[in-house]
């Protein structure tokens, strides 16, 4: 089964893809690689920025349009989380960034952007980078320039200032077995999330565009949770992640059930859903469904172009409706911002943002939002709700399946009775 593996930046062309649980791509010059959540928060306190460091960052204050997360009430039905993440996500010359912020401010949707650091290190300054495993300045998917770094700086702001997240998709997306994140220690992976942190807090004096706004987050409070290059090195990955303060992974492959807790942090891994014309199913994301549908040809038969992508739609559209209809299990997807196959998948999952995000009960939302959520549960009531298989609905209905009188929600939590009422 294959699924993601990032592209070249800038002049870069990236290595050749080995495609295991992952796969890449040779991409162009720049950078690669949900109902109800933005119009509901509060925006940030404009008088609070106060730089960090060399002014790469700032702090501006709570991010805006977070929803507070709210626990569920005895017998109230779960709603409906829908997951879209974007692995190596920045700007190049196709503005796909630019374009699914506009496509997710225009259907109530957040999304969950995993930058790769390489893209903030321009290409002169690449020995900064000292990959696990491998020389400095050693690169599987390349670096950035100056104009590449601005334009995905821009969309990073703009993103976070419109409740989105900013996770990590690391640096050098090195897979398979010479080197590979696979084989990678805790404290390599340790080493490689201090760098991929490093290079987005020095973007500025990196590039030498010091009078540039900063991003207007800590990035070491706003990362909490990443997906590994090819889905590789994920048990390694979890105990540096853990012992960093992360809160979440999104590296794995499971079936549509309720997320639990797997060393310490939420287990958001993409799923697999159904897959027309086919007895197997297929995990949510762009290059498996490529893979599946072209093999390793980025630009296959133009005539399949809309076929492979009403594969990929009618699959994911598919799956959501086995969990809106049945056990409401969150649906979580990855991609990429490319063009393979003319577009198609793109497309496509512009398409199933648009039907489903709008939907009653339906939340398009970010890693993060998710996370809050599950957080601010009972664990009883999602233990219970873990006891549901794939698109199995209570056969009693919701109100009965979670009639239950749920434990008090600790002091502090989300949900919890306000102090002396």
């Amino acid at each position: 089964m294959a699924a993601t593996q990032r592209i070249a930046v800038g002049t870069m062309v990236a290595a050749a893809c080995a495609a295991s649980l992952a796969g890449c791509a040779t991409g162009s010059k720049g950078s690669k690689e949900g109902a109800s959540g933005p119009q509901k928060g509060a925006p940030a306190p404009k008088s609070v920025v106060r730089l960090i460091g060399d002014g790469s960052t700032a702090y501006t204050g709570a991010q805006p349009h977070l929803p507070r997360a709210e626990r569920l009430k005895p017998g109230q039905k779960p709603p409906q989380f829908v997951v879209f993440s974007w692995d190596g996500a920045g700007e190049d010359s196709q503005k796909l960034f630019s374009h699914f912020r506009k496509v997710s401010k225009e259907n109530h949707a957040t999304m969950t952007y995993f930058l790769s650091g390489v893209y903030m290190l321009p290409e002169e300054k690449r020995d900064l980078y000292r990959p696990p495993q491998h020389s400095p300045g050693r690169s599987d998917i390349g670096f950035n320039d100056e104009q590449g770094i601005a334009d995905t700086v821009k969309q990073l702001r703009l993103a976070w200032l419109e409740g989105n997240e900013i996770g990590t998709h690391f640096n050098g997306h090195f897979c398979g077995p010479d080197g590979g994140v696979g084989t990678w220690s805790v404290n390599e992976w340790k080493s490689e999330i201090s760098q991929a942190k490093q290079f987005v807090k020095t973007w500025k004096t990196n590039t030498g565009m010091h009078q540039a706004a900063p991003l207007p987050f800590d990035y070491d409070k706003e990362l909490i949770g990443a997906r590994t290059p090819c889905l590789e090195g994920q048990k390694n990955f979890m105990k540096a992640a853990r012992q960093l303060g992360f809160r979440y992974d999104s590296s794995g492959v499971n079936n549509q059930v309720w997320p639990k807790k797997k060393e310490g942090l939420w287990d958001l891994s993409m799923q697999l859903v159904p897959f027309p014309g086919h007895t197997y199913e297929q995990l949510t994301m762009d290059y498996n469904f490529m893979v599946n549908q072209s093999g390793t040809e980025t630009q296959g038969d133009p005539n399949k172009f809309d076929y492979w992508g009403d594969q990929m739609h009618d699959g994911l559209i598919k799956g959501f409706y086995r969990a809106y209809d049945g056990n409401r299990a969150p649906l979580i997807m990855g991609n990429h911002f490319e063009s393979w196959n003319g577009g198609t998948y793109m497309r496509a999952v512009e398409n199933v943002v648009k039907e489903v995000c709008n939907k009653p009960d339906v939340r398009c939302v970010s890693f993060r939002q998710l996370a809050d959520w599950l957080d601010a549960q009972d664990p009883a009531t999602l233990k219970k709700l873990r006891t549901l298989k794939v698109g199995e609905a209570p056969r009693k209905g919701w109100a009965s399946f979670l009639s239950g009188h749920p434990a008090p929600a600790p002091k502090g939590v989300p949900g919890a009775p306000a102090v002396g009422k």
